[in-house]
């Protein structure tokens, strides 16, 4: 079963706090059946962690290098780890 399922942390840098990128983002995993958190990080750039189907979590990436309409994505950084099923629900964290 867990051969299916990915989890992967994604740092994405550009124009993405205050364009609703974090919340863009929760809608979108949240369409998908994703599950984690987004956030905002000190340096200007958004990190999010995203757990489920290797395909919805491909979806999700493919997305973020796009975001919502406001943003311009420059690059995303992304790691793969191994997956823990312990994320419950997509949130926004603080």
């Amino acid at each position: 079963m867990t051969q299916n399922m990915l989890r992967a942390r994604a740092v994405i840098e550009g124009r993405v706090q205050g364009v609703f990128f974090r919340a863009s983002t929760r809608d979108e995993a949240r369409k998908l059946g994703i599950q984690g958190w987004v956030r905002n990080l000190p340096n200007g750039s958004v990190e999010a962690l995203f757990e489920g189907d290797r395909a919805a979590v491909s979806q999700i990436l493919a997305w973020c290098y796009q975001g919502p309409p406001y943003a311009a994505v420059h690059k995303v950084h992304v790691s793969y780890e191994p997956y823990l099923g312990d994320q419950e629900g997509f949130r926004v964290a603080y």
